[in-house]
């Protein structure tokens, strides 16, 4: 009999030492399993994070693309107006240019004409005759040399 009290005796400890295994496995489990929904929740939120920081800097970057955009208008208008600036001077610099020699044009013809006046007074001396004032006066020779233009800024409505 003391062989089988042995025997259940031996048993029961090998048994109490499974459950004992057990318990400490299930607990290793759950000490596991709360390890790991931890990680799982650093994780997230981690990725949360990243995922918060990546839409702030989305909303900075279109925030300096639309400051890059307002100011790109502001120089485009800046060059047009300047350019437009520029062609008013330009046909400025034209009708100047235009003026200027038709003055120097004038000058010329006076020149000539004092020179022609000079002549004629030479003749007239020598010939004694009477002269024709339409011919002779400098003004009424430069109708027939130069076009009458009108200025740019004559507007006629």
């Amino acid at each position: 009999m003391a062989s089988s009290s042995g025997i259940s005796s031996g048993s029961s400890s090998q048994f109490q030492n499974e459950e004992d295994l057990r318990q400490i496995m299930d607990i290793r489990k759950r000490k596991r399993m709360i390890s790991n929904r931890e990680s799982a929740r650093r994780s997230r939120m981690k990725k949360q994070k990243h995922m918060d920081d990546m839409i702030t800097q989305v909303n900075e970057i279109r925030n300096e693309n639309n400051q890059i955009l307002m100011n790109l208008n502001v120089t485009t208008q800046l060059y047009l107006n300047v350019e437009a600036e520029n062609s008013v001077l330009r046909a400025q610099i034209d009708e100047l240019t235009h003026r200027l020699q038709s003055l120097n044009d004038i000058i010329t013809c006076l020149n000539a004409s004092n020179l022609l006046e000079t002549d004629q007074d030479e003749v007239e001396i020598i010939a004694g005759g009477g002269h024709d004032d339409f011919l002779m006066n400098p003004w009424n020779l430069l109708c027939f040399n130069q076009p009458i233009m009108p200025s740019p800024d004559v507007h006629f409505y």
